[in-house]
């Protein structure tokens, strides 16, 4: 497995990338004063909110809240993992990806066999495209294209071909050496069995290539026309193929811009056939259940899912395992739905019998998560006595608790207090959590200090997210004021946000040539990075030749503010008992730097 990107790699991408460049070769910027602006692309809006800052190397839509790198605007825009965007800005620059392992990067051995993997497939792919038209049997596969309804046109697009009733037609073509052979092999086109003999894995069948998120042919699926056999035949797990991170359809599904649902059904046929109708956003499992790779996947690429099955026990069963796996990485902001089709119908045959609006008019009144989730449970326990009560809570409660989206979680557990009978209980624990955390459910804050100069006045930052945002867009501050500002020395003061200023300040201390955007993707994994985004794009009004200054006033007055709650504690506890010698000591140096300052 290859190992993790160097840390300094990605730096010395962001280093090298502008992202002016990267966002307007996708979304024509206009100038607007030091920075550029445009209509978001990742919400309907007619007046540009989007502004991206060269200087910071950052975009932030103060419409909808995105907010971001380079590296976050190419996994946002074109769909991509971390890794894939990485890879994406390297080519851009002519570099390689280097991946530690150990103390040592990969060799090119394995990527040149990547390489070579992809190309071969694709060669395959086309060459299945060419026998649906010029091979003899061929025009038997074309036959039930038309017979199902497909277009000559969608055919094309979705690159469908036939595999040859041949036992060795992909062997003869492409085995003309051995290593190539040993290549087929490994890729799954063709078996051995024990006696040596060498043949096609698929033969005789409608052939639908299956391309992973960046469009590479990693697969195929393969479809029977008539006879016995299994209706599908999948491609098995190979070095480049695993069925429970891919979807079929998926790279089709993402080159749609402002992508507003994603539909997950079970058939290739069905993904083909809804694209023929203008439904562009369906995708299917690859012979398996629909996994959790699969829907964090999805729940990255949409804020709704909706999960298209049969009505049938079996459909049912294929929507629970859905719920089963969607759970864990359920986040707030995501509408997970659950459609499920009259018995003896599918999507295609659905939307060829009732059309596109009639069909888009069901998917849009799926019903919601919440609700297949109790009316299954309540399937199968009774809550009409205590003991059913309790059944479905002791069900229900371990499966919500998984749920990672606090207001998910929430709404859930507001559903199960209700079924069971507990819903005082639930609304009087909530009001008692709400009222011991404070306004909007957050912790506890301590008064923050007094602003520390007339500049800072202007602002309605803490001191403590004023250090934090002058940190983000002059990163060198934490080595120029390291002799004034330790933040270390505010250990134990319960100061909100502490934390987080340490982190920033440790990392601008040690990399002191940084820029915003490099500061920025050193947290991309932090709980607080959305706060660091935000915080960035606040108006400060704060002058860059004022930064010095604003940066070590605020930290003195952090200190002000922390040498007086000290002083309160040792006066409230000398009132209790006696205080120790060094504690009077303290007191003392306390109290005369108050009459001091």
């Amino acid at each position: 497995m290859a190992g993790k990107i160097p840390r300094e790699f990605i730096d010395d991408l962001l280093a090298r990338t502008d992202i002016v460049e990267i966002v307007d070769s996708r979304v024509r910027l206009k100038k607007a004063g030091k920075n550029y602006s445009a209509c978001c692309p990742f919400h309907d809006e007619k007046t540009p909110s989007f502004t991206v800052s060269q200087d910071k190397q950052f975009y932030h839509c103060f419409g909808c809240g995105e907010h971001g790198n380079a590296i976050s605007f190419l996994m946002e825009y074109d769909r991509l993992e971390f890794v894939e965007a990485i890879e994406e800005l390297a080519k851009l620059h002519g570099l390689e990806v280097p991946r530690e392992q150990g103390s040592r990067f990969s060799s090119d051995k394995n990527k040149q066999q990547s390489e070579s993997d992809y190309q071969l497939m694709e060669k395959v792919t086309r060459f299945f495209q060419h026998q649906l038209k010029h091979h003899a049997q061929g025009q038997k596969a074309v036959d039930y294209l038309k017979q199902r309804g497909l277009s000559g046109e969608i055919v094309k697009q979705w690159e469908i071909g036939y595999a040859p009733p041949d036992w060795d037609a992909v062997l003869k073509t492409f085995g003309n050496e051995p290593a190539v052979r040993k290549q087929l092999l490994d890729l799954k086109l063709i078996n051995q069995n024990d006696n040596g003999k060498q043949y096609d894995f698929f033969r005789d069948r409608i052939m639908f290539p299956i391309r992973d998120k960046r469009g590479r042919v990693i697969g195929f699926g393969g479809r029977i026309m008539e006879g016995n056999g299994p209706k599908y035949l999948n491609s098995p797990e190979t070095r480049i193929f695993h069925k429970g991170y891919e979807l079929f359809g998926y790279y089709h599904t993402r080159q749609q811009r402002n992508l507003q649902r994603i539909m997950v059904v079970e058939g290739y046929m069905d993904v083909v056939a809804l694209s023929q109708f203008g439904i562009q956003y369906a995708t299917a499992a690859l012979g398996t259940a629909t996994t959790q790779d699969h829907m964090a996947m999805l729940m990255r690429g949409t804020q709704e899912i909706v999960c298209c099955y049969d009505g049938d026990r079996a459909g049912r069963d294929a929507a629970w395992r859905a719920v089963e796996n969607a759970l864990p990485v359920l986040k707030d902001g995501i509408q997970l739905k659950f459609l499920f089709l009259p018995d003896g119908e599918d999507p295609d045959t659905m939307v060829r019998k009732i059309g596109q609006q009639a069909f888009e008019e069901m998917v849009a009144s799926a019903a919601p998560l919440s609700t297949f989730f109790f009316e299954a449970l309540l399937k199968q326990h009774s809550v009409g006595t205590p003991e059913g009560k309790i059944a479905l809570k002791s069900a229900a409660q371990p499966m919500i608790d998984q749920v990672i989206g606090e207001q998910q979680k929430l709404m859930l557990s507001e559903q199960l207090s209700k079924h069971v009978g507990e819903y005082d209980r639930f609304k009087l624990d909530r009001d008692i959590r709400a009222a011991n955390s404070g306004p909007g459910g957050a912790a506890p804050q301590r008064k923050q200090p007094k602003e520390p100069v007339s500049t800072l006045n202007k602002t309605r930052l803490s001191p403590i997210s004023v250090m934090i945002r002058l940190l983000l867009e002059h990163p060198v501050l934490a080595a120029d004021c390291a002799d004034s500002v330790q933040p270390e020395f505010l250990a134990g003061s319960g100061i909100a946000g502490l934390n987080v200023l340490q982190d920033v300040f440790t990392f601008c201390a040690t990399h002191p040539q940084a820029n915003t955007a490099q500061v920025v993707e050193n947290f991309r994994t932090h709980p607080y990075s959305k706060n660091l985004g935000r915080l960035l794009m606040q108006e400060h009004f704060i002058d860059e030749a004022d930064a010095h200054k604003v940066f070590r006033d605020c930290f003195a007055r952090l200190l002000d503010w922390h040498f007086d709650s000290r002083i309160d504690q040792l006066l409230s506890k000398s009132r209790i008992q006696a205080l120790s010698s060094d504690e009077k000591q303290e007191l003392n140096l306390l109290m005369r730097e108050r009459q001091n300052s």
